[in-house]
Order: structure tokens, then sequence, then C-alpha cells
């Protein structure tokens, strides 16, 4: 008998990481993304000509090829961001972060900054700069967000990012696409059954086709046959196909930015903005398992909205909602970059007159009500059931702003508004105007407060829900939430609120507190079967 005296093996090293540049996956994702990217700039271009009056010509030759530059440039950053994390934690299952210009500020740039101004002086070019100018200062604020995006991100609960997220998600993201189907929901529904059996299941297509582009060519070939398409308006939209170089614009910022002041009520609020809807952006991947760094995806995020500016774009780029969508669709590294080259081809290329006439809106909407749908589970799914009352209480003020946006465009549209109307008649009416207006002012910072809030509470540390409170009272004094604009003493009797809620909180914080729950003594019953 012999003993094997030589030491131990050492385990082996892993194998590095081989780290696919293309996945099957991200064939799927790739064409989610770029559909829901297409949605959007097909929605700011129509905007940008019919509603501020920018001429057709601009808009193609120099908006979207400076939108075109973003975002290939931004998608190719968010690629390189997601191979580095893959391989810092040597895993492949890593999806990198989806970027394009965000749905909330192409209406509110066009608005509440352009269209006023177009309004007061009929010069579409002065709208047009003010637009670039109010981006230029959006990108600054998420930049200098930056360096405190990270501190806020560690101090606020999940439920109150992810709940705010979640409130954007359902409103401005879902809703309208949701209205855009059932106004032709025989085209709209079979492209939502396919989207929700290949994107919520393990049902998989003939051959693992990819879904969205599935999708996409049953709505249009439904859309075509019934006749919801016109051929007309493809031929004639072809003859505006033009190749637009990006240049720089630097005479129209510049104009813009001489006449900065009245920019800054709306741009500083909306740049908090534009930097906590990242913040619950990341926090939002780091739910579903990639972990991203919050300071480099904020810079990326405002050098995008600086850089489209000197182009020429008032549509500030940003990191999307709708992460762990695609990341369920498996996408990986690859299909960001691929959808934002896509789409910044056709930005050049000008073939977006084109698109618009040949792909019908209720064919291609219903990835939209896929990712509010699924962005609004995941604030459940992601958080203690306990704190499911948090996230409801987050949704509240972005459910507040888009109920007003409803109403006013509503009113405008009869000749006449809130004012002329009255507070009093529209209280007859059923509608609580006023409150539904200060409750959504700010809604993002408003949503991560009152979640803020709510959580600490359920979590009875009244010491924090306090604190949390008097800062709720601090952004209501200045303007940033609850206020129509940043001003001092702007929401005195919210910011008055919020300080008596803190008293609430440190009153109760000062009673003895209850002893643990005994655990309940097993039933007789149980007890003789266990030992049985």
């Amino acid at each position: 008998m012999t003993l094997d005296t030589k030491p131990a093996e050492q385990a082996e090293p892993a194998p590095p990481l081989r780290l696919p540049w293309w996945t099957r996956g991200d064939t799927n994702a790739f064409f989610g993304l770029a559909f829901n990217i297409l949605v959007n700039v097909l929605t700011l271009t129509t905007l940008s000509i019919a509603v501020v009056q920018i001429p057709s010509g601009d808009v193609l030759g120099t908006v979207l090829p400076a939108l075109g530059v973003a975002l290939v440039l931004g998608n190719l950053y968010y690629m390189v961001l997601a191979r580095r994390l893959a391989r810092r934690e040597n895993r492949d299952t890593v999806t990198a972060l989806p970027y394009g210009p965000s749905v909330p500020h192409m209406f509110i740039v066009v608005f509440v900054v352009m269209l006023p101004i177009y309004l007061q002086t009929g010069d579409a070019l002065r709208a047009w700069s003010a637009g670039l100018a109010w981006a230029f200062m959006i990108g600054v604020i998420v930049m200098i967000g930056a360096f405190v995006g990270p501190f806020i991100r560690k101090i606020t609960p999940r439920a109150a990012m992810l709940g705010t997220l979640a409130g954007i998600s359902i409103t401005f993201i879902a809703m309208r696409p949701a209205a855009q189907m059932w106004e032709a929901a025989w085209i709209g529904l079979p492209v939502l059954a396919i989207i929700l059996v290949g994107f919520f299941t393990d049902v998989k297509l003939p051959g693992n086709v990819p879904v969205g582009l599935v999708a996409l060519l049953v709505g249009t070939a439904i859309g075509w046959i019934g006749g919801y398409m016109s051929a007309p308006d493809v031929s004639a939209a072809v003859g505006d196909i033009a190749l637009g170089l990006p240049d720089l614009r630097f005479d129209l910022l510049f104009d813009g930015l001489g006449d900065l002041a009245p920019l800054l009520a709306t741009a500083i609020p909306l740049g908090v903005y534009n930097f906590t809807e990242a913040m619950s952006n990341v926090e939002s991947a780091a739910a579903a398992g990639d972990n991203y760094n919050l300071r480099s995806v904020l810079l990326a995020d405002g050098f995008g909205a600086v850089l489209g500016a000197g182009f020429g774009s008032p549509f500030p780029p940003a990191v999307y909602i709708g992460h762990p969508g695609w990341k369920d669709a498996g996408g990986r590294t690859g299909y960001s970059l691929a959808a934002g080259a896509a789409i910044g081809v056709m930005c050049l290329l000008g073939l977006f007159g084109v698109l618009a006439t040949i792909l019908p809106i209720p064919a291609i909407v219903p990835i939209l009500l896929y990712i509010g749908l699924l962005i609004g589970a995941q604030a459940f799914q992601a958080v203690p059931k306990l704190h499911a009352v948090a996230v409801v209480a987050a949704l509240l003020p972005n459910l507040a702003e888009w109920a007003v946006g409803l109403i006013d465009n509503a009113l405008s549209a009869a000749g006449t508004s809130a004012e002329q109307v009255g507070e009093e008649a529209l209280g007859q009416a059923g509608v609580v105007y006023h409150g539904l207006q200060i409750l959504g002012e700010g809604a993002v910072l408003a949503g991560l407060v009152l979640g803020a809030l709510v959580t600490f509470v359920l979590d009875k540390r009244f010491h924090a829900a306090a604190i949390a409170a008097v800062v709720g009272a601090l952004l209501s004094w200045i303007g940033l939430i609850h206020a129509p604009e940043v001003a001092w003493a702007a929401a005195p009797q919210v910011a008055l609120g919020y300080l008596f809620f803190a008293v609430v909180c440190l009153a109760y914080s000062l009673l003895p507190k209850p002893a643990p729950a005994e655990p309940e003594p097993e039933p007789k019953e149980e007890a003789v079967a266990q030992e049985g």
C-alpha cells in the first residue's frame, strides 16, 4: 500500500469567455427595438413638420441626420459597455442597454418649448433654435447629475425607482399605442398576439423566425389587403427621398442659447427628470441581472443630447425603458447597435416619409405596448411583496401628468383651455383638474419621493421617512415637483404638507416598538402526522 504524497492539484483556471458578436436572440431583440425606435422617429418627424411647421427639408435633411449620428454613436457606446460588463463578470448573458429618442421628451420639447414660441412669433426657425438650446441644457444637466446620481440611487428604494418607471411606461409608452391599436383592432390585435406568444412564452416559430419581423409583416399585409394603406401616398413620398448629411448647426444653437432664461424654467426640472429616469432604467436593468455603472450611463446620455443639439436635433436621446424586455427576447450585446445603425441609415437616407406610408401604425405600435406591460410587471415582481403599495404610490404622479395632458389637449382642440372653462365647471363634471396638475408636475421626481416615503413607512423606518418628506418639502418649495416652474416658494402649501408628514413620522418613531410576533403553535393534528 502506497500513500500518494503529491500535493492536491489546483483547479484549472476557467477558460476565457468566448463572447459572440451576435446571437439568435439578438435577431429577435433587433427587430423589436428597431421597430420601437422607428415608431418614435416617425412620431417626432410628424410633430416637427405638422405641429411646429419646421420645413420638411430641414427635418429630413438636418434633424433626422443629427439624430442618426447620435443613435449610432450612443448604441456603439452601450454595446462596448455591455461587452466590458460581460467580460468583467465572465458571463455571456449580459444585455446592452437600449438607446434612442425619449418618448416623453418628444412631446415636451414640441408642445411645451417649441410650439408656444412658434405660436407667439410665427417663426418656425426660432422655435427650432429654442428647442436646440433646451436639448443642449438638458444634456448639460444630465452630465452634472452623473456625479450625484449614484448617491441618489444608493439611498432611494428600488420600489420607488421601478414604480416611477412603471408609471412612465404604462402612461406615456403603452396607453397611446393601445389606443392606436384599437382604432384598427383588426390589424393591431393579431400583431399583439404574435408578440405576446413570441416574447412571453417559450413557443417558437418554425425555423425560429424573428417574432418582431413576423409580427410586422403580418400586420402590414393585413393593413394593405384590408385597404388601410394608400398606394398613391407611397408614390408621393418616394419623391421626397434625399441623402441628408449631418452638419453642425451652431448658428441655430447659439441663437437659442442667447435667449436661454425663459427655457430654464422647463430645462432644469426636465434635466432632473432625465437623469432620474435614466437612474430608474439602470435600476431596472440591475433588477434583470445587468448592473451597469450609473455614472457612465448618465455621462453618455448627456453627451448624446449635447452632440445632437450641435448637429441640429432638438430631441435628446437617452437610455430607453425596456432593457428587461429585450433581455427576455434573447438580446445580448449586438442588437442595440444594429438597431441604432439601421435607424441611423434610414435617417441619413430620408426614408421615414416613405416608411410612414408603407407601414401601418397599428402594426408597429404593439411592440410599445409589450414594453409597457413588461416594465409595469417588473416593478411589482422585482420588489418585496410588502413594497407593492409603494410601487402604486410611485405610479400616481405619472398617471396624473398623463391625465392632465389629455385634458389640456382635448380642451385645446375645442378652442378653449382649463383656465377659460374654470376649475368650478371642471369640478362639477367630476374632473379634479387642479389637484391632478399639482400632483403631476415633476412627475418622475415626485414619484421617487412618494415611493420612497411609502417604502420607508412600510418598513417602519420612520426617521428615514421623515427625511424623505423634508426632501419632498424642499423640492416643492423650489418648484422641482408639484409646481409649474422653478421659483422660490413655488408650492408652499405642498411643502407644508410634506413637513407635516415628516412630523407625523417623527411622532410615530417615539412610540414603543411592538414586540416581535411569536410563531403560532403547530396544530396538534399536523404535529402527530409529522411524528408518524
